[in-house]
């Protein structure tokens, strides 16, 4: 049995999930999902980042201490994943004691590495992305991704990663395939970025109250990304689950990039732990032109999704829009359309056709062992899951014409039995299929179509 460690990145513990979240979160779902009817053992982490000045302000924002404020939000995070269906083995916060404990050893590591030096830094810093910016990085001034309230210029003494020192290799680890960063415009956009002036990386803050203190300097708090970075080792240690590492896949959004392609392979070596086995990169969630946020205020949130198209009504469409290697532009108008079009009036009705058909000529389904399609495997593993999904669609559609062509209820049982059976077994390799995507849906379509098969409430109700 193949071992295989996927993770998302953990959450900024500020706020509820919105759109960008649950997306990352379903399509690293998927992945899991598949994996495991491959019979592979698999290791899916999740999370919440829960330290930094963002989280500090918003605690405050509702006069709650930080303690209470990142607990309370993580029950919430967790109850969101369940109404999803996400099927996550852990779901780690980066204020365990023993994640803060195994940091403080790795940063003691890396000092006595040589790897750690004390300098002033003067510098624009975004309170929204927990990252000082260069010029490059900025636009008219500001951050392109959040308010222009959350930059200022910050001057502090701090302590520094020799990034620089490991920057030629991650150049070369990414060029020759060492470390697989996809897809490909994710790619150049890293490597471009290196080739640029680089700067090393400021791992500790001032005047931040709510963090994990520096293990040699306790006026310190440990840079937010640096901690939470170090979780996707750290739960291995804590979980009992070190036989899994390295992580097999990162897969994150690509505001992220730069923090898992570069800083973080930087510290593994810096460390000599294994690199991650492949990182995946996809785009953003657009509405009104704009990459979906809070501080934005055009968040799309899981109880917008969740009340209006139902759990596997959601995963269905951000999967089949997923922004695979650019952005991607959702509203609720394209949302209710796509809903109608592929869940209401495609498999749906698919479902309620030919389970009609067979109750009235008494064909039952026979159960058999099934395996995902080889196409739609290969589109999974690639990580084209609205691809896939359209491979199954395609499916759907085929099953339509030969309902359409053959005509069923205008044969007698005997001739309209051998083409219902075989719509039959049709249907429940298209449910197998659905099992990564849309598991509860595909669950009630095996259970339909086995032993005597029924008409049913439909499977998703116009909008």
């Amino acid at each position: 049995m193949k071992k295989f460690y996927l993770t998302t990145p953990i959450y900024y513990a500020n706020d509820n999930p919105h759109i960008g979240h649950i997306g990352t979160t379903i399509f690293a779902d998927i992945i899991a999902r598949y994996n495991r009817l491959k019979e592979n053992d698999v290791l899916f982490l999740t999370g919440l980042d829960e330290h930094g000045e963002k989280v500090y302000l918003a605690s405050k924002k509702e006069d709650k201490e930080p303690q209470q404020f990142v607990d309370e939000l993580a029950q919430k995070w967790q109850d969101y994943w369940q109404k999803l269906n996400i099927s996550h083995d852990i779901f780690m916060r980066t204020t365990l004691p023993e994640h803060k404990e195994i940091v403080a050893k790795l940063l003691n590591q890396i000092k006595e590495n040589g790897d750690i030096y004390k300098a002033t830094y003067t510098g624009v810093y975004c309170v929204g992305c927990e990252e000082f910016k260069s010029e490059r990085d900025l636009v008219d001034g500001h951050c392109p991704e959040h308010r222009s309230d959350q930059i200022s210029t910050k001057e502090e003494e701090n302590y520094f990663f020799k990034l620089t020192k490991y920057i030629p290799t991650i150049k070369k680890y990414i060029l020759d395939g060492t470390l697989p960063l996809e897809p490909e415009s994710k790619k150049k956009e890293i490597l471009a970025r290196l080739d640029g002036e680089i700067h090393d990386l400021s791992i500790s803050r001032q005047n931040v109250p709510w963090g994990i203190k520096l293990p040699w300097d306790e006026q310190q708090t440990v840079y937010v990304w640096v901690e939470a970075l170090m979780n996707y080792y750290t739960a291995t240690k804590i979980f009992k689950k070190d036989d899994f590492w390295p992580a097999d896949l990162h897969f994150l959004g690509k505001g992220n990039n730069w923090f898992h392609s570069v800083i973080w392979p930087a510290l593994l070596l810096s460390l000599e732990l294994p690199l991650p086995k492949k990182i995946f990169v996809h785009g953003y969630y657009n509405v009104e032109g704009k990459k979906v946020g809070k501080s934005l205020g055009n968040a799309v949130t899981v109880d917008d999704l969740l009340e209006k198209y139902g759990t596997d009504g959601t995963r269905y469409l951000l999967a089949v829009s997923m922004p695979y290697n650019s952005d991607s532009e959702v509203d609720f108008a394209w949302f209710n359309e796509k809903y109608n079009s592929d869940l209401a009036n495609g498999l749906g009705n698919l479902i309620a056709r030919v389970a009609k058909l067979c109750e009235n000529n008494n064909i039952s389904g026979v159960t058999r062992n099934l395996a995902i399609a080889k196409n739609l495997g290969t589109l999974i593993e690639e990580y084209k899951l609205n691809e896939a999904l359209s491979y199954i669609w395609s499916e759907i559609t085929e099953a339509d014409k030969k309902i359409n062509e053959t005509k069923p209820w205008e044969l007698d049982q005997e001739k309209a039995k051998p083409i219902l059976e075989d719509l039959v077994l049709k249907i429940q390799q298209i449910a197998f299929n659905l099992k990564p995507f849309l598991p509860e849906t595909a669950e009630k379509i095996m259970k339909q179509f086995s032993g005597e098969i029924k008409s049913a409430p439909p499977l998703f109700p116009r909008i």
